[in-house]
């Protein structure tokens, strides 16, 4: 193992952009190559791609070599971490790969990989077969990139609007193990990015891109009959003064569907949604996250957390461009602003959104417990934008 981490005038490690690359520089300046193996193996890795080439059905680049830095007599591929993407570029995109595909895709004659080239975080690894054996050894310990954590550019915006706005889409970032302050080169990689637009959104084109970002800014997602029942209390609880009891929030809907004369299935439909929300508050006050008497009354931060979301896929797929992506990110994080009183409150209202939307599709609980370990990480952890961010 060679390294370029700790060079004269390297940056010290507290300064590392991600998590990653202060990893890298640890093991690097120590010599600790299990150490380094398993900081990569537990990283997004991204290979450089010509769009032209990763448009062309079919086809599989090659990954991209280039001489070492250090060794102009020997060819090395080439891969980055998210820390030290540069900056986005219209023809120019990333894929993410990882340890376990490079070894796969590895091509012939080539026998070192470099890290980060030419940065302060460049590490230049041993990759003969032997050496790469190894690499599979490390992935399997890591199994790969985790989600479920907190990850911050340290560089990437950290306060004001943009911060604020992009802290409004946290909850994905730490659901994907993503950072969450990035507008950036990639998301997750040009053809994941991509792929997420077309399945769940069905988004394959600009337009296509605009009309769904419309349609979460507006909240139009979210659910009509969810939104409409929780209006109900909120409504109800401004005539009272209080939040009311289940019974008289049920009787006020029971009032509100025979007004409006509901069929049968839509008035299932909207007692459903009164014991998905009944039972979801409850879990969460029994966790300790929602108080005796308070409540969650909208669940607009569900779209605008995924708006976010789509937001960065379609800067990562090449849809939009920085700008746009920065003013739509501005647009989320107003609109969440005037939804909510405090990022506790958006945070309970995207988890409680998500639960019911899920309920169905969960009987283990689990995506109960990531939401869960979600809101608590963002509201807990000293390092959270919720706790350095102010909300308004």
């Amino acid at each position: 193992m060679t390294t370029g981490a700790g060079a004269p005038g390297a940056a010290m490690p507290g300064t590392a952009p991600t998590e990653t690359e202060r990893l890298l520089h640890g093991a690097a300046t120590a010599g600790d190559r299990d150490a380094l193996l398993d900081a990569l193996a537990g990283a997004r890795l991204f290979a450089l791609v010509a769009r032209l080439h990763a448009d062309t059905p079919g086809f599989t680049p090659p990954l991209p070599t280039q001489p070492d830095p250090a060794n102009r007599g020997r060819t090395c591929v080439a891969v980055l971490t998210s820390g030290m993407l540069p900056p986005w570029h219209p023809d120019w995109v990333f894929e993410a790969t990882g340890l376990e595909e490079l070894v796969r895709r590895w091509p012939d004659g080539v026998r070192w990989l470099t890290v980060n080239p030419g940065t302060p975080y460049a590490v230049t690894v041993e990759a003969g077969p032997g050496r790469r054996r190894a690499w599979l050894k490390a992935h399997a310990r890591s199994g790969g990139p985790q989600g479920g954590r907190l990850l911050t550019h340290r560089t990437g915006p950290l306060h004001g609007p943009v911060a604020r706005g992009l802290a409004v889409g946290a909850h994905l970032a730490v659901h994907n193990g993503l950072v969450w302050n990035d507008l950036g080169a990639a998301y997750e990689g040009y053809g994941t990015d991509r792929a997420r637009l077309r399945n769940p959104w069905g988004v394959l084109n600009r337009a296509a891109y605009r009309e769904t970002l419309e349609a979460l800014l507006a909240t139009r997602l979210v659910g009509r009959t969810y939104e409409s029942v929780l209006r109900i209390r909120h409504t109800l609880a401004g005539r009272l003064g209080r939040t009311p009891t289940t019974p008289e929030w049920s009787a006020a809907l029971t009032d509100a569907l025979r007004r409006r004369q509901s069929t049968p299935p839509e008035a299932a439909e909207a007692h459903e949604a009164l014991r998905l929300a009944v039972t979801y508050e409850d879990r969460f006050r029994a966790d300790g996250v929602l108080g005796p008497g308070e409540r969650v009354d909208t669940l607009a931060a569900f779209d605008h957390g995924r708006a976010v979301n789509v937001v960065r896929l379609a800067l990562g797929a090449r849809l939009c461009d920085p700008r746009e992506a920065e003013q739509a990110v501005l647009r989320i994080g107003a609109l969440a602003g005037q939804a909510y009183g405090s990022w506790a409150e958006f945070s309970l209202g995207y988890s409680l959104a998500r639960v019911m939307h899920f309920d169905e599709d969960d009987p283990s609980g689990v995506k109960y417990g990531q939401s869960l370990a979600q809101h608590r990480v963002l509201t807990h952890d000293p390092n959270s934008p919720y706790r350095n961010i102010a909300w308004s």
